[in-house]
């Protein structure tokens, strides 16, 4: 018998989950209004209140939380008026787990006091729990130009107060000091703040996605970073700078009709000057050849990216993650969504909720409250944003799980179970959008039983094409090289799990044909909407969870954005895939897709 969830008119997705009609509608309306309208915690309407609320209530399912208060962006003008700070699981099941020992008070003054060291004030926000740890989010660091326009020339040179010190005593700048003295004095202030705040929420590892050491504008640097600080003062935390594109590649994406395969970042532009680097204690663990990362495509470079995160929180019992990239409004809500739904779909965190809650939690909360600018990005055809979700297809294998075989236990309370489904009711099921039922991942498990999560204790990193030690103050830009699409090698069929050919799919025009998986069968293309054949493998749980949510965002988001092919395809292929998938699923879109 089929999972179902409670709902007024449902809807059967390609995996066998029952998804309330009244929640995929809700789920249309708020990609309808987060295309039209960016957030601002100063200018709420009732629409976006009903969105803040429905946030909390979801959150409120598995969690005990706190309230950061943000009123009227007081503390940032684009970050949620009411940030959720996670204390513990409060499930039964586990009522006897992790709890916070963060005093909520202590962290609103935090808060309150490091904004001004990272850039547009975008603190260190804890978004996610995971196993009693945080997974964080931010902007990069702010650089002197910022700085010393929010503190003021006043403040500076004539020791004015400021009020962002709060109970500490600013800084005193003696008359005689020199310039570069009064900097150094400034940023050791605002960001030994902001330091604090990273320890009090016990992060250890920081996750800079910058392609760049420092965001430069008219010659000026208007951002630094951890990695350069040139007094060291992240040196006791693990830096791992890897760097990957910024939205404006996702023009790239959008232009070769959302195909991501092959599609390969120039490493060779001249601001690009942040190579990847990655303490050893990670490298060893993972069987990668990060050497390659310049030719790896965008399919390659966000698989490998969100395994390494997945292993990072996974090889300490303790400490927690925080993710940013400049402003920490596009790349950083693409990883921050795919680590939710990954983890979400292992039944590691979000016990309770179906795909279409968790999916509304992640494009409502990781996305629009904290100010990604989808109706720019949209404008200027840099769909970042539909890329996760649609990426989601890449991540299904159990190569993305973030728990240990063969201990994995199911929750008593999760909504989805193999014997909730069978392969003859998937079978009888229309031809739908299932997405890939392999990835395009290296062969090996994420977490094994020998590599035993090795805790990196130390800040020691290596130049992944030296092979050499790299001190903090010694960044350099890599070595590039000419793009190219790596070939994965062929694992060895006896690991291979799902080892079944897949039927030749419907491709868009720009697709290329030559795709092939670890064993040498066809793999479902890139593109948004390709649908395979009638090949009914036994789909794990992980794999349903994640197709379920891919395939309510994919109607959601053709039937109020809808997709716009770059050019006119002899085939129509994006449009009579978008068809296709609209007949399959019984949901005809309100815009004409074209």
């Amino acid at each position: 018998m089929m999972a179902a969830f409670p709902s007024v008119s449902g809807s059967l997705t390609a995996s066998g989950l029952m998804i309330s009609g009244r929640k995929t509608e809700e789920i249309a309306d708020l990609i309808d209004l987060f295309s039209k309208t960016q957030y601002r915690a100063k200018e709420v309407t009732p629409r976006v209140e009903t969105i803040e609320k429905r946030c909390l209530e979801i959150f409120g399912r598995d969690y005990k939380y706190s309230v950061i208060h943000n009123a009227n962006g007081e503390v940032c003008g684009h970050y949620p008026r009411q940030m959720v700070f996670l204390e513990y699981e409060c499930t039964e099941l586990h009522k006897d787990g992790f709890e916070s020992t963060v005093q909520i008070t202590k962290l609103q003054d935090l808060v309150n006091r490091s904004k001004m060291a990272r850039c547009r004030g975008r603190f260190v926000c804890p978004v996610i729990l995971y196993n009693g740890k945080h997974i964080c989010r931010s902007s990069t660091l702010a650089g002197w130009g910022e700085l010393y326009g929010r503190t003021g020339y006043n403040y500076i040179f004539s020791g004015g107060i400021d009020d962002t010190w709060g109970a500490e005593s600013e800084p005193e700048v003696p008359e005689d000091v020199s310039a570069s003295n009064r900097d150094s004095q400034l940023f050791d202030k605002v960001r030994g703040l902001d330091i604090k705040l990273l320890r009090y929420l016990s992060v250890r590892y920081i996750c800079d996605l910058m392609v760049e050491n420092k965001k430069v504008k008219f010659g000026l640097n208007v951002t630094s970073s951890e990695k350069v600080d040139k007094a060291q003062r992240y040196a006791d935390f693990t830096l791992l700078s890897v760097p990957y594109p910024g939205c404006e590649f996702f023009k790239d994406y959008k232009d070769r009709d959302y195909t991501a395969e092959g599609l390969v970042f120039n490493w060779n532009q001249d601001f690009v000057d942040a190579p990847l680097t990655i303490p050893v204690c990670f490298t060893k663990n993972l069987n990668i050849d990060w050497r390659k990362y310049q030719s790896w495509d965008l399919v390659q470079q966000t698989q490998n990216y969100l395994k390494l995160l997945l292993h990072i929180i996974n090889s300490d019992d303790e400490r927690g993650l925080l993710v940013h990239c400049i402003s920490g409004w596009d790349r950083t809500p693409l990883f921050v969504s795919l680590l939710r739904l990954s983890l979400w779909a292992d039944g590691a965190v979000h016990a309770s909720l179906d795909p279409a809650e968790i999916l509304y939690l992640t494009i409502a909360y990781d996305w629009f409250l904290f100010g990604h600018m989808l109706p720019d990005r949209l404008s200027k055809g840099e769909e970042i944003f539909f890329f996760c979700f649609n990426f989601l297809k890449h991540i299904v294998s159990e190569k993305f799980s973030a728990m240990k075989k063969p201990s994995f236990h199911r929750r008593k309370n999760s909504n989805f179970k193999d014997t909730d489904f069978t392969v003859d009711d998937l079978c009888q099921l229309k031809s739908r959008d299932r997405g890939s039922v392999t990835s395009l991942s290296s062969d090996f498990s994420l977490i094994t039983e020998d590599a035993g999560g090795a805790t990196c204790l130390t800040n020691d990193a290596v130049d992944l094409f030296s092979g050499q030690p790299l001190a903090a103050s010694s960044w350099r830009k890599g070595h590039t090289s000419s793009p190219q699409t790596v070939l994965w090698p062929p694992p060895n069929p006896l690991q291979e799990r799902l080892a079944h050919p897949l039927s030749q799919e419907a491709k868009s025009s720009s697709s290329s044909s030559s795709n092939q998986s670890e064993l040498g069968f066809t793999l479902a293309s890139s593109s948004p909407m390709s649908v395979p054949g009638r090949s009914c493998p036994s789909p794990s749980e992980r794999q349903a969870r994640l197709e379920a949510v891919r395939e309510v965002f994919l109607t959601a988001y053709s039937s109020t954005v809808g997709l716009k092919s770059s050019a006119p395809s002899p085939s129509g292929a994006i449009s009579g895939l978008l068809e296709q998938f609209a007949r399959g699923v019984g949901l005809r879109g309100t815009n004409s897709i074209v």
